[in-house]
């Protein structure tokens, strides 16, 4: 039988881990600047952990395991007749693959607080599972990447995450737009208008302004059931232009009789400022979007998304703060605020825009190409100190035909070949092949390492 691999999953072979480990490397390296540590969770939790946190339709999604041994002990024939899934799954099962690297975390926070400096400042990246149907940029095993700061209220750490986005995109040569939004706004809004169910609605459709124009819009509010006066009170916000700053005053003074929402608006001022006055100046823009509407019943201060300009790829990032991330495990009162990237989407940006370094693919940087037992016995110690150097470097395994090896090397896309014969040993040198221009270059030792870096 010819072997398969599970719907939704995928191998990665050495040019997409190149690709994957230049991604995470790069995301890793930001996060360390910031003082960010990293903390890993396993892949299975206990069911209670992550029962209802996700809400029915995340319940469903879960990937359960069977407990050890015979997972049918504890079932009755009558039971087993019912073929109640969900019930058999409650009895047969303890333990499930995680869902994302939220929970785990707000696990590892309640169970190790005594011993976390808060605030606590971590990173976190690794695969999560979700049982969903498996279509094109939707997979049953996929990474994500965390960063989070738990334990303090400072919108410091928004100013500084914002940062975190824009460095990340800037390395990795992506024109990104960072969006923002504040959650009490939204709350603000509804509250102005008397609407707090249609806060949804009015996102989705004020989303659509560019595409079909402001009639279209406020005949879609009116669909949704907004009343005339309510649609009036949200034209200002609908029809919101200008900078960062002038928006704010438009929505402060749409929601000055919303406590809530003024509160939100100070919020978003505060973490502006260091970007509006130019003493933290960005890479790419950072803009107020009052469209952006994620994890409504999640997010309870700033929310962030980031989209890729120069190609259709959705969100590539996000975030935002919640005030009770361990409240879940009954400790409440603990305030966090963090973002994610979807390292699958960055690397189909990075793919499609054909922005992988070259270096970054590259294995090793020289073949030593091997003519014999002799041979291989002095070029050894010259590969140890190439190693030495730093230079990724290997040697032909068997005494092949030269045109085997070089192909080889052509293969792998090694830009160079180092060959040691008769002559070459004589003169204590060996001979370093270019492997694009062709151009050979006889060299000691020491020239090669030189040469090479």
């Amino acid at each position: 039988m010819k072997p398969s691999i599970v719907k939704g999953t995928r191998d990665f072979g050495p040019i997409e881990m190149a690709k994957r480990n230049y991604i995470l490397n790069t995301i890793r390296e930001v996060y360390e600047l910031y003082g960010f540590q990293q903390i890993e969770t396993p892949a299975m939790e206990t069911l209670q952990t992550l029962m209802g946190k996700y809400g029915e339709e995340g319940d469903k999604l879960l990937f359960k395991v069977l407990n050890s041994g015979d997972c049918l002990t504890k079932i009755s024939d009558d039971e087993l007749l019912e073929r109640n899934a969900l019930h058999l799954a409650s009895k047969m099962c303890e333990k499930g693959l995680r869902y994302d690297l939220t929970v785990p975390f707000a696990r590892y926070v309640v169970m190790h607080r005594e011993e976390l400096q808060l605030p606590f400042k971590r990173y976190q990246v690794q695969p999560v599972w979700r049982a969903d149907r498996p279509q094109k940029g939707r997979y049953r095993e996929f990474y994500q990447f965390d960063g989070d700061v738990v334990g303090s209220d400072s919108l410091l750490n928004e100013v500084e995450l914002i940062q975190i986005l824009d460095t990340v995109f800037s390395r990795l040569g992506v024109r990104v737009q960072i969006k923002i939004n504040n959650r009490k706004i939204l709350s603000g809004i509804a509250e102005v208008i008397g609407a707090a169910d249609k806060i949804v609605d009015i996102t989705v459709a004020i989303d659509k302004l560019d595409k079909i124009g402001i009639d279209n819009v406020n005949e879609e509010l009116r669909n949704d059931g907004l009343t005339e006066e309510q649609i009036a009170k949200l034209q200002p916000i609908i029809l919101l232009e200008g900078s960062n700053e002038e928006k704010l005053t438009t929505i402060a003074e749409v929601l000055k009789d919303s406590e809530t929402g003024l509160k939100g608006v100070e919020e978003l001022r505060t973490i502006l400022s260091p970007f509006t006055s130019h003493q933290t100046p960005l890479e790419n823009e950072l803009q107020l979007d009052l469209t952006l509407a994620r994890g409504l019943n999640y997010y309870t201060g700033a929310i962030f998304e980031v989209k890729a300009l120069d190609t259709p790829m959705g969100s590539i990032s996000g975030g935002g703060r919640y005030d009770n991330l361990t409240g879940i495990f009954g400790m409440p009162g603990l305030s966090g605020v963090g973002i994610s990237f979807g390292v699958d989407r960055i690397y189909d940006v990075l793919d499609a825009l054909d922005l992988y370094p070259k270096d970054s693919l590259q294995t090793s940087r020289v073949l030593f190409i091997n003519f014999g037992e002799t041979e291989t016995a002095y070029c050894l110690p010259i590969i140890a100190q190439v190693r030495q150097a730093g230079i990724r470097a290997e040697l032909f395994p068997d005494a092949a035909k030269m045109k085997k090896q070089m192909a080889y090397a052509n293969a792998k896309q090694i830009p160079f070949v180092v060959l040691a014969g008769e002559s070459e040993i004589a003169e204590g040198k060996v001979t370093l092949k270019n492997m694009d221009s062709g151009e050979q270059t006889l060299l000691t030792t020491k020239e090669l390492v030189s040469a090479l870096r």
